[in-house]
C-alpha cells in the first residue's frame, strides 16, 4: 500500500515539474512588442521634463524579463485609450538605473504615477488594463 502512494506522490511531482518546464518555456518565448506611438520613452536627460505637468504612468522595465513583455500589450492599449494629459511612458532600468535607483525601484515591473512630476501611487507587478485605466481616473 505505501509503494502505491509513494508512485502516485513521484507521479504527481513529476506531472508538476514537468508542466512548470512548459511553463517556463512558453514564457521565455513572450516576444518583444514595439511600442504604441503615444508611449514615451524616457531617460536620464528627459525624465523631469516629461513628468512634469501632467500624469504619467511610468513602466519601469528591462528587456529580459519577462512580466514586463507581458506588460507591454498592455500599455499599449492603455496609451491608446488615454486623453488630454495623461500619458503612458517606459524608462528602461538596464540603461537608466539612476533614476530607478533614486526613485527605489526593487521590483519590475514596477509601474509608477506621476502627477505633476511627483509620485502619487505604485503598482508592482502584472496589472491589468482595466485596473491601470481605473487608477489615472482617480488620480486625475
Amino acid at each position: 500500500m505505501i509503494q502505491i502512494i509513494l508512485s502516485i506522490l513521484a507521479f504527481i511531482i513529476l506531472g508538476i515539474f514537468i508542466l512548470a518546464r512548459i511553463a517556463k518555456a512558453k514564457m521565455k518565448n513572450t516576444p518583444l512588442v514595439a511600442d504604441h506611438q503615444n508611449i514615451l520613452t524616457l531617460t536620464d536627460q528627459n525624465f523631469k521634463h516629461q513628468t512634469k505637468n501632467k500624469l504619467v504612468l511610468v513602466d519601469f522595465w528591462a528587456s529580459w524579463c519577462v512580466p514586463c513583455r507581458m506588460m507591454a500589450p498592455v500599455l499599449n492599449e492603455v496609451a491608446d485609450e488615454l486623453q488630454g494629459n495623461s500619458r503612458v511612458a517606459k524608462i528602461n532600468i538596464e540603461q537608466f538605473q539612476g533614476i530607478a535607483t533614486q526613485l527605489n525601484v526593487r521590483n519590475i515591473p514596477t509601474l509608477v504615477l506621476f502627477k505633476n512630476g511627483k509620485e502619487v501611487n505604485r503598482f508592482v507587478g502584472i496589472k491589468s488594463k482595466d485596473f491601470l485605466l481605473k487608477e489615472l481616473a482617480k488620480a486625475q
